[in-house]
């Protein structure tokens, strides 16, 4: 039997094929709003229902809670997260900034997490205890990892700081910071940057539990700090800052709470 890590990217590897065959046939592609004013297309149920597939294989016994087909009950301290495609909106517009996303809680805490940005032929993977790591992914399989770490140890002054920000809506949440900050774009979804060292900050205005789950691992497990703007520690629903350390963190969250 596989382990946990494994499984789960097994598992991302096998939907970001699926989404890169529909992602190479956009036009052809339905979609529809759903109640909340997000996008979701064909892609994002077909990626989460063989990410599912997958999962159940090996571990038929465990609870799953994906973003598109809802929470499948199963063991009390074990449940898979599912974000079968992060970023619909860039996905829709072939834009390739858009990710598998995969966690595995148990008794309430992130355990393992993987990211995946097929379309880059990219992953981040962590495992709680075990550090963070990229690589690439080719054929079907995951080559040249890595270790990652967060930037070096620096003052927590904010305007010397890096800051990533997603989405583009939402951004008046965290105007205090953009100002104070540095802003940069971002060619990978910022909290991985955070986690490999280029950016110092990054902001997400907004999300659900799945949207946080395995990023917050794999930015904790670089040596980083996540957090929401709500003061919550665990992934959950609403905005959300990753940071280098927990210190630029405690400045950041000043900055927004001062406004």
């Amino acid at each position: 039997m596989a382990d946990d890590l494994r499984l789960a990217q097994e598992a991302a590897l096998a939907g970001a094929a699926v989404a890169l065959r529909h992602f190479a046939a956009l036009a052809e592609l339905p979609r529809e709003v759903k109640a909340d004013g997000s996008m979701v297309t064909g892609a994002d149920r077909a990626v989460e229902t063989r990410i599912r597939d997958v999962l159940a294989a090996a571990r038929p016994e465990d609870a799953v809670l994906g973003e598109e087909h809802g929470e499948t009950t199963g063991a009390d301290s074990r449940r898979w997260i599912l974000d079968p495609i992060d970023g619909t909106h860039l996905f829709v517009e072939g834009d390739d900034r858009w990710l598998v996303l995969i966690a595995l809680e148990e008794q309430g805490e992130i355990s393992v997490g993987v990211a995946a940005v097929p379309a880059q032929g990219r992953i981040w993977w962590a495992e709680r205890g075990g550090g963070a790591w990229e690589g690439e992914m080719r054929d079907g399989r995951i080559l040249g990892e890595r270790r990652i770490r967060v930037a070096g140890a620096a003052p927590a002054d904010l305007a010397c700081s890096r800051l990533g920000v997603v989405p583009e809506w939402g951004r008046d949440r965290v105007a205090a910071l953009i100002e104070a900050a540095d802003e940069r774009a971002w060619p990978v979804q910022p909290a991985l940057l955070v986690a490999r060292g280029d950016l110092d900050l990054a902001a997400q205005t907004g999300g659900q539990i799945w949207d946080f789950a395995a990023t917050s691992l794999i930015v904790a497990e670089a040596g980083g700090d996540y957090r929401g703007l709500d003061g919550r520690t665990r992934p959950g629903p609403g905005a959300s800052l990753f940071s280098r350390s927990a210190e630029l963190g405690d400045t950041a969250m000043e900055v927004l709470n001062a406004h």
